[in-house]
């Protein structure tokens, strides 16, 4: 009976197709799983954008380590079905399912110190996004998939030295067509910058605060005339109209 009730809620979970952003690398080198990030304990989504999980997710573990990156560098967020990646054998969820199309963005916000500081009252800045491209019809989660479960960006140039959260997010679109239907996955990631820069953002968000719940770009039906979720071959902008910063 015991395997039975174990058994069932795995199944539970797989079939969710959920994920979880759970390892940072740094120019290709891994950091290791969970190392340097506050990350959920399941691989639930958010739906409700006014509440405190929106910011770095449902509270789970939180690391002691912060990683010491430079402007310029390649960083990495990688995704999984569940921590560790597969949850069996050759997943066919793993890193997500591919049926949740949908953006990725990446933000940061300035903090005293990216281990201890709270995660509430944040200033946050949009530094990396990747939307819908209208000529593919790809989303930004079909090329994270198709790299295996990896988001790889540059951290701008001019960021400005001094301690940091990294937020990563998923939005899972594909049942977004009625209110509270859009998931969003992200973890926050504990970065301590170097160099010189001197970036001062001219405009920041908050989280909650950034998205309403009826903004057009969450409660959406990104499936077309034939069924395909090609968002009607229209352009996709990610929500809360907030743009990359220009260094």
């Amino acid at each position: 009976m015991k395997f039975s009730l174990l058994a069932a809620a795995a199944f539970a979970l797989s079939a969710e197709a959920h994920c979880i952003f759970q390892e940072v690398s740094v120019n290709g080198a891994k950091q290791g799983s969970l190392v340097g990030l506050r990350a959920p304990n399941d691989n639930n989504p958010v739906y409700d954008v006014t509440s405190q999980d929106i910011i770095c997710q449902k509270q789970g573990t939180t690391s002691d380590k912060v990683i010491s990156v430079a402007p310029g560098d390649e960083l990495g967020a990688y995704f999984g079905h569940v921590i560790g990646g597969a949850q069996i054998p050759n997943d066919p969820d793993n890193p997500i399912a591919k049926s949740h199309k949908g953006p990725i963005t990446a933000w940061l916000a300035k903090v005293d110190n990216a281990a201890t500081s709270s995660k509430t009252g944040l200033k946050w800045f949009k530094i990396w996004e990747d939307t819908f491209d209208t000529s593919s019809k790809q989303w930004g989660v079909d090329h994270m998939i198709a790299n295996q479960g990896w988001v790889n960006f540059n951290l701008p140039q001019c960021i400005a030295p001094g301690d940091y959260l990294m937020r990563v997010e998923i939005l899972a679109l594909h049942s977004a067509r009625m209110a509270n239907g859009a998931q969003f996955y992200m973890s926050c990631a504990q970065l301590r910058v170097g160099g010189s820069g001197t970036f001062t953002p001219s405009q920041t968000v908050s989280f909650p605060g950034a998205y309403q719940k009826n903004d057009p770009s969450i409660v959406v039906n990104i499936y077309g005339a034939q069924g395909q979720p090609d968002n009607g071959g229209k352009p996709y902008s990610a929500p809360g109209n907030v743009p990359v910063i220009q260094c």
